[in-house]
């Protein structure tokens, strides 16, 4: 038995889907998941496409805010238990946000196409990490999300870069930091997972 806890799935598995850090995680506890997430966050999606349409001018580019805006119109609705009929489709419109966001703020400040990539392709391994642990009843465990930043801490720290004017220089950093940490998190937790399945905490079986 492997030393790495494994953390049976919660019922609902949409909210595991958003990939929530820590600043996104303590704005829905200021509304106790009474605030439905929908709403807020195609809002967040218009204002997004807006400043992202706008381009990132230098430091001085409104777009370079577009993290903030949408931690204030995302961050609440995290705590919702995301039972509604649409509300599946609250982690793709980040992930869309996102990945928006980082090739928009690469291309505007003539990074290098394999730095975008590189970026890119780190968040969408840990996303797509995320979804398989998730369909083989393997949940993360809770201090991923402060590890891997969260949707929000990525978008802020390159908004950051990119005010300071240091943006190839940080997609390069945040690029290795995020393979370094969910490639060797991943690794050591499926090689810490049963072959046979993960026994669950509420009813004692495996799947």
């Amino acid at each position: 038995m492997s030393s790495v806890h494994m953390v049976p799935v919660p019922r609902g598995k949409v909210v595991a889907y958003r990939d929530d850090g820590p600043l996104s995680r303590g704005m829905g506890m200021l509304v106790a998941g009474q605030l439905p997430p929908l709403p807020p966050l195609v809002a967040a999606a218009f204002v997004i496409g807006i400043l992202l349409l706008m381009g990132v001018a230098g430091a001085g580019g409104l777009a370079v805010f577009a993290p903030l805006v949408t931690l204030l119109l995302a961050g609440p609705g995290s705590s919702h238990p995301h039972d509604g009929r649409l509300d599946w489709m609250a982690p793709p419109i980040l992930r869309g946000i996102e990945y928006a966001f980082i090739a928009a703020c690469g291309f505007a400040h003539g990074v290098p196409p394999v730095l975008i990539f590189l970026l890119l392709g780190a968040a969408a391994f840990h996303h797509y990490d995320l979804v398989y642990r998730l369909r083989q009843q393997v949940y993360p465990p809770p201090w991923l999300a402060a590890l891997g930043l969260g949707w929000e801490g990525r978008m802020l720290v390159l908004g950051l870069f990119a005010l300071v004017g240091w943006v190839t220089g940080g997609f390069v950093l945040l690029a290795v930091y995020l393979w370094g940490a969910f490639g060797w998190e991943s690794l050591t937790c499926w090689l810490a997972a049963p072959r046979t399945g993960v026994r669950t905490a509420d009813t004692g079986t495996q799947d």
